[in-house]
């Protein structure tokens, strides 16, 4: 039984950035209200370094701190809640040395680390590496990501479980996949034009999701199809597209919005025709399930973990994303695709609702 297993849950950031990891710690947190709340465990705790306020429609006020970046607060925190608790969660690799520490003072501790994607696919140091051998599980969230890591750091598959991320508990599936007129207005697009559609940060510093592939491959498909990129973007990554979208002669095809709030990202996946992404270092891809859960098929790449986000295949198609000729292949195929909304969306819900997620992590966390 795990109904007397107190947890602590520990973050960098939870509610006040919008990334995959994030929306992985939101979903977790509720995980954790829940089990208490249905008496699957006696009490949680999530800390996180960074964020200040939660988001109580996810984690309950007394069960949660947030430390606006005072460190030496939360290290005190975390090893006094750890000392505390039975099971020790950590978000992110950069957390493992609070796992460590816990451990040395009291070694029955068990210690779990989220594995995401590239911030553990490469070799660590060497006292990582040799805690993570030892003494630390692992929960995966792609196939990719685990068999990544049983070659990397040369783990046993038995200290690590797959549970692929889920959609958001409060992600708001539509029952209509009609597209927003609003946005055609907004967008000023025709009846004729077909919508391919991104959504992910725009960083100079992770140049692997691919857009940049799909503007190039925009340039050598039909007029008609046009190409909204959505995201926050620094000041040379933004540079670098508009030079790329106006050296492709691409300025009345490629829609760049910068930001999408939480409250239109539905709408944007219900208008794209496609939602493109041959990224080649995503851990799972929580913006293809989106899209799914809205009618929406997906082009991935096929050098991560997305292939577990479309079911490999079932929701989309994978494609490697240095080869132009067979992206612009797929993205036609997908444009002139005509598949079932409805089927779509209930396969991707079958796959990844919430309420799965949920069972997984509690089996995980009772072995």
């Amino acid at each position: 039984m795990i109904s007397n297993k107190k947890i602590l849950f520990l973050t960098l950031y939870t509610f006040s950035l919008t990334g995959g990891i994030e929306k992985v710690c939101r979903s977790f947190s509720k995980v954790l209200q829940d089990l208490l709340t249905e008496r699957k465990i006696s009490d949680y705790k999530v800390l996180s370094m960074y964020d200040q306020s939660p988001d109580l429609n996810y984690v309950d006020q007394k069960s949660y701190i947030g430390f606006n970046g005072r460190r030496i607060n939360f290290a005190i925190q975390v090893l006094t809640s750890g000392l505390h608790s039975d099971v020790i969660i950590l978000s992110h690799v950069n957390l493992l040395i609070f796992g460590w520490l816990i451990k040395k003072l009291q070694p029955k501790k068990r210690i779990i680390l989220f594995a995401h994607g590239i911030e553990i696919w490469e070799k660590l140091s060497k006292w990582k590496t040799n805690f993570i051998r030892k003494q630390v599980e692992i929960i995966a969230v792609s196939k990719y990501t685990a068999l990544k890591i049983e070659e990397v750091h040369q783990l046993q598959a038995n200290k690590i479980t797959v549970i692929n991320n889920c959609l958001d508990p409060f992600f708001n599936n539509p029952v209509s996949f009609e597209k927003p007129q609003e946005l055609i207005n907004r967008y000023h697009l025709k009846e004729e034009n077909r919508v391919l559609f991104t959504l992910s940060r725009l960083s100079s510093d992770e140049q692997y999701k691919g857009y940049d592939h799909v503007i190039e491959a925009l340039a050598e498909l039909p007029e008609h199809i046009i190409y909204i990129l959505s995201g926050k973007a620094d000041l040379n990554e933004a540079q670098r597209i508009k030079n790329l979208i106006a050296k492709n002669h691409l300025q009345q095809r490629v829609i760049l919005t910068c930001f999408v709030p939480d409250e239109e990202i539905e709408d944007h996946y219900l208008l794209a025709d496609v939602f493109v992404m041959p990224s080649k270092g995503e851990g799972f891809g929580i913006s293809f399930i989106e899209a799914a859960a809205c009618g929406c098929r997906s082009v991935t790449g096929n050098m991560d973990g997305s292939t577990d986000a479309i079911l490999n295949g079932a929701l989309g198609q994978s494609v490697n994303p240095h080869d132009k000729a067979a992206l612009k292949t797929v993205i036609l195929d997908e444009v002139n695709s005509n598949y079932n909304k409805i089927d779509l969306q209930q396969k991707c819900l079958a796959a990844f609702v919430y309420e799965k997620y949920k069972e997984r992590v509690r089996v995980a966390l009772v072995n």
